[in-house]
């Protein structure tokens, strides 16, 4: 994967996708959540781990699981395991390694063009966020957040790491959540309630939460009386977080609405493009306590 073909502006709407396949299925993951693609290397087996642990490996002093995507998805294994690769990838704050049978290419695509999957998908659908039409064929965008929880839910979201707030009352702020997983969405509203907050508008895309912004606006009145805060994640289909709160912040009627992002996507590497489209902080998740912090201390 060549480092040229990298997305480097922030807030165009864009992404670039690895593509990858598993039996005949066709699937993908953002660029910026890999590190590298590699050819398989000797694993090392843990006992009583999760089903889809394959185990450990070692890469440049760093051990890594090794997640068999063959098992998160229910897909036979590969007829030629010698052609399988290991995608090496880091979000959340932690690295991880996904076995998939191959890897094709990459692909530069808005996110308008990305389908939101239909809730009632079962199967590897299910662990999708998006579906994206490319020539002939389906792509899905997997959600490896939730396949990492699924695997270790304490690396998930946890209202109990609200526990030393105490009681609070935060009801006169009203924050605006563009999130696209249904899961995060009710996780976010249980545990923004325990902080205090309990005027949350929720919205699944950026676009939705723009429109949102520009209906208060429309109407006569002033954005910041209804609106103190906006919360949102990065990766969502029709508008991502970098591009909304570009938007945001270009514009004369909402631009002083403080905006933090909340994505796995925060890395040392990555907080760049955050900064460029002018967000005021940015949490990687599942840090929800520095997020209840961060509201706090920004909202209007």
């Amino acid at each position: 994967m060549s480092s040229n073909r990298i997305l480097l502006e922030s807030g165009t709407n864009e992404l670039e996708i690895v593509e990858f396949g598993l039996g005949n299925n066709n699937f993908g993951i953002n660029v910026i959540k890999v590190k590298e693609i590699i050819n398989p290397l000797e694993i090392t087996s843990v006992p009583q781990s999760h089903p889809s642990i394959e185990g450990i490996v070692k890469i440049r002093g760093e051990v890594m699981p090794v997640i068999n995507m063959e098992t998160v998805l229910g897909v036979p294994p590969s007829e030629n395991p010698e052609r399988n690769k290991l995608i090496v990838c880091e979000f959340n704050k932690s690295k991880v390694i996904f076995k998939v049978h191959s890897v094709s290419r990459i692909h530069r695509i808005s996110w308008e063009q990305i389908e939101k999957p239909n809730d009632m998908y079962t199967g590897a659908e299910a662990l999708a966020i998006g579906i994206i039409h490319l020539e002939d064929k389906l792509v899905l965008l997997l959600d490896f957040e939730k396949v990492i929880v699924d695997i270790n839910p304490s690396s998930g979201i946890n209202v109990d790491r609200l526990e030393h707030l105490g009681e609070r009352e935060r009801s006169e702020k009203h924050i605006l959540i563009a999130e696209d997983s249904s899961f995060l969405r009710q996780l976010l509203k249980e545990t923004l309630e325990k902080a205090g907050y309990t005027n949350l508008h929720f919205y699944e895309d950026g676009k939705q939460a723009l429109e949102y912004l520009e209906k208060i606006e429309a109407a006569g009145k002033v954005v910041e009386e209804e609106i103190q805060m906006v919360i949102t994640d990065i990766e969502m289909p029709q508008m991502d977080g970098h591009h909304l709160t570009r938007r945001i912040k270009e514009s004369n009627q909402f631009n002083k609405l403080p905006v933090v992002i909340f994505s796995s996507l925060i890395t040392a590497d990555l907080r760049h493009k955050g900064e460029k489209v002018g967000a005021n902080a940015q949490v990687s998740k599942p840090e929800i306590a520095e997020l209840v912090g961060h509201i706090d201390n920004l909202a209007l």
